[in-house]
């Protein structure tokens, strides 16, 4: 993009302040900017302070489990079938680490925090040992693709090489980066985070497929055969990875993906659900649901909406290529956004100051025909770490891993 272009796209949208920032800019940091000028959506960046964009829900309706005594009955023939999978090199996992650790008070990327208490134990370190549980019985390895991001690729790949991928074979994991998404203040123009640079962040957890295509990490899933990808998020601590029951269980019941849930602790507890929309498989996130969906009860007395996602998904790879390049609704949200002011004073607000745009792994499933819900128990397959003290915090998953044996 020359400078003429670059001023014309910049004036068009409103922005004329980076195109001034633009001309203070030796050659090298022009380059830097336009170029990033010239990867945004601007359709994404119009949806900037618009509430009347946001979702329309279809019909909603509730969407039984596979429940846990279920599972049980069947675990070992479940077990098989998923082992099979995963020998005959079926099965691949993505861990979604592209985040910091603002919250737990570290800079770092998230999965580099300690939660050990006598001795060093990281999250990185805690899902590797998981997945291991797997492979040790499998006798075979899983591909682990590991998505990073802008923000924390260097620290977090050193981080694997600095711990010689704690045990897990270099060769059998891959490192690809996120696609990244500009942040705008509430009027919509676009924010710098510093002189050559604008503020980027990760687009959020739902672009990790397309990420995989742009990356070329999609190839190596097709050179190996990879037929099925475990999705998981980095704070969970106690999540099965590459679980054979829930891979053996997905592949009995026909369906294209599946999502691992938890009975909800009570109505109103802040996680999204698992549920039907116009038909097809859905979740609707907490916020989004009515009094009478949150406290409605079947027959039994039971929640009617009774299970939650924990980020724990299973996708057949054909089906999420045929999907790809479909549009998933972007969520705007509400955050506190560092930047530098016109006089290139850096700012580090206190409270919300503007948007940024994210896309969410939870809508692709509405995107498919179907998915097995599948239950898992709470205290043995839940322990996220999202604050430092209180609900899902370190102290919380720390007294979890303890009550499932783990040594910290």
């Amino acid at each position: 993009m020359n400078e003429n272009e670059l001023s014309n796209v910049l004036n068009e949208h409103g922005q004329e302040h980076i195109y001034e920032a633009y001309k203070k800019l030796d050659d090298a940091g022009k380059e830097k900017l336009a170029s990033q000028v010239e990867r945004i959506d601007w359709s994404i960046v119009a949806m900037a302070g618009h509430g009347e964009i946001a979702q329309e829900r279809g019909k909603l309706e509730p969407l039984s489990a596979l429940e846990v005594s279920e599972i049980e009955a069947k675990r070992a023939e479940y077990e098989e079938t998923g082992l099979d999978a995963i020998r005959a090199g079926k099965v691949g996992a993505v861990l979604l680490a592209g985040g910091q650790g603002t919250r737990l008070g570290s800079d770092g990327p998230k999965g580099k925090y300690n939660i050990g208490l006598t001795k060093d134990m990281y999250i990185f370190e805690r899902l590797i040992r998981n997945l291991l549980d797997v492979t040790d019985k499998a006798d075979c390895f899983v591909p682990l693709y590991i998505m990073t991001s802008d923000k924390n690729d260097a620290e977090t790949t050193a981080f694997f090489e600095e711990k010689n991928y704690f045990g897990y074979p270099k060769e059998y994991i891959k490192f690809f980066k996120q696609e990244m998404a500009p942040s705008v203040d509430f009027n919509g123009k676009l924010y710098m985070e510093s002189a050559d640079s604008l503020s980027l962040s990760p687009n959020g957890n739902g672009g990790w497929f397309y990420s995989m295509s742009v990356t070329g990490v999609l190839e190596d899933v097709k050179e190996r055969g990879v037929e099925w990808l475990n999705i998981f998020a980095v704070d969970n601590v106690l999540q099965r990875i590459a679980d054979p029951v829930f891979v053996g269980a997905t592949l009995d019941s026909g369906c294209v993906s599946g999502a691992k849930v938890v009975r909800k602790a009570d109505p109103n507890e802040k996680i999204g659900v698992l549920c039907l929309e116009d038909g097809k498989p859905s979740i609707v996130e907490y916020y989004e649901m009515t009094d009478e969906i949150i406290h409605s009860r079947d027959e039994n007395g039971e929640l009617s909406y009774n299970f939650g996602v924990i980020l724990n998904y299973l996708f057949r790879v054909d089906k999420l290529e045929e999907i790809m390049n479909e549009k998933m609704p972007v969520h705007v949200v509400e955050k506190k956004i560092p930047y530098i002011n016109e006089n290139g004073d850096f700012i580090k607000p206190e409270t919300p100051n503007g948007y940024k745009f994210e896309l969410l792994v939870l809508d692709m499933i509405h995107l498919l025909d179907d998915c097995l819900s599948y239950e898992v128990v709470r205290d043995y397959e839940f322990a996220p770490i999202k604050n430092k003290t209180g609900v899902d915090s370190v102290e919380s998953a720390q007294a979890l891993l303890k009550k499932n044996g783990v040594e910290l």
